[in-house]
């Protein structure tokens, strides 16, 4: 099955603090320690890369295995890992620098402060054929909105309920403001080049947007889609239920272009698609699986979970040959139970204090990894 599967990796942010929920800084100590981690401008989070992997099993153990090195590093300073996409319990109002010396951090405090001060998932999947990757930049672009709304972690900040599920992709600074719908790879260069000569982009990675195509050498060498817009996803199969969804859309896409494309198929114009992406993203930000979105075909209105129920049975067929209709089984779950913000947000409205809901989580992010373990992954 293997040689039918897109290679994968994920960047994983993550923030540290106390047992209780507040967030302490250590990412400068880590880093030094723990080398796979890297710093993010804000010590209060950090950040891993995983090899990429075809088969999801070693994937699930590239996933776990940063985060035990990284809890036995933190156990003796009485410190643990903290659910959540944004700074639920505070200090919003203070960055607090990793690296002082850094002008580059020194940009981010001062264009941005705390608006990046974020913990999320971004998910890679390897596409060398560029007209392929340009397709799937823009079917996902069109579906992103869905992603959010399974990962959405975030409605806090600060210690009380922002009115949004993912408070997180509604402060960070999408940059620049409009990104269109990218045509094809020439397409991407001349846009790229013309950000950097305005300065609209700092540098080559200075696009900050829901997808964005990724490699070696960008904007010129590109082997990779990636997906940017999740919230953190603390259960690990969770994280590769959406990346399953994900993959077999795209390989959906591969196999019927010329129903798939958005560029090919919707009644809607390139700049009305990049439009509506954008805006279904916010919409799915505020109400994630309750959201009314609109379908990037026709601009139909249609209800969130009710796109993504309409995505899991088109990729059924695909997920039954590729023997991987099990790591779809916790979506399911989702759309019948609620998110990590829907379920924290009904628990917060039954009376429960954002302090309290987010200790539970602690404990219940915790336990997952340990059942994870006991269950036949093998630690590194």
């Amino acid at each position: 099955m293997s040689k039918l599967l897109l290679l994968k990796g994920f960047e994983v942010e993550l923030f540290t603090g106390l047992p209780t929920g507040e967030h302490v800084g250590v990412a400068a100590a880590a880093t030094k320690d723990l080398h796979d981690f890297v710093k993010e401008p804000d010590h209060r989070n950090l950040e891993y890369i995983t090899a990429p992997e075809r088969e999801y099993d070693p994937l699930k153990e590239a996933l776990l295995a940063p985060r035990r090195r990284l809890r036995d590093w933190l156990i003796p300073k009485q410190l643990t890992l903290l659910p959540g996409s944004t700074l639920s319990l505070g200090d919003s109002q203070k960055f607090e620098r990793s690296d002082p010396s850094n002008p580059y951090h020194d940009l981010i405090e001062a264009t941005y402060g705390t608006r990046v001060v974020t913990a999320s998932i971004h998910i890679n999947l390897g596409i060398e054929d560029l007209s392929l990757l340009f397709a799937a930049l823009r079917l996902v672009r069109c579906e992103a909105a869905l992603f959010l709304s399974l990962s959405a972690s975030s409605p806090f900040l600060d210690g009380q309920p922002t009115g949004a599920h993912s408070q997180r992709w509604i402060q960070f600074p999408r940059t620049p403001e409009q990104v269109p719908l990218f045509l094809d790879h020439a397409h991407y260069v001349a846009w790229v080049e013309e950000q950097l000569t305005s300065g609209m982009m700092r540098n080559e990675r200075h696009l900050w947007t829901s997808v964005r195509p990724n490699g070696p050498n960008r904007p010129y060498s590109l082997n990779r889609l990636e997906l940017r817009i999740c919230d953190l996803i603390t259960n690990c199969e969770l994280l590769l239920g959406v990346t399953t969804l994900l993959e077999l859309r795209v390989l959906s896409l591969f196999k019927n272009p010329d129903q798939l494309d958005p560029l090919k198929v919707s009644q809607l114009t390139a700049e009305e698609l990049s439009v509506l992406g954008d805006r279904n993203d916010l919409s799915a930000a505020q109400n994630s699986l309750d959201a009314t979105l609109n379908h990037w075909q026709d601009g139909q209105s249609i209800l969130c979970r009710n796109w993504i129920h309409k995505l899991l049975e088109e990729v059924m067929p695909l997920a039954n040959d590729l023997n991987l209709v099990h790591q779809l089984l916790p979506i399911q779950a989702i759309l019948n139970d609620g998110n990590q913000a829907i379920k924290w947000l009904r628990a917060h409205s039954e009376g429960e204090s954002v302090q309290t809901v987010l200790q539970k989580s602690i404990i219940e992010m915790t336990y997952e990894e340990s059942s994870l373990s006991s269950s036949g992954v093998m630690w590194g």
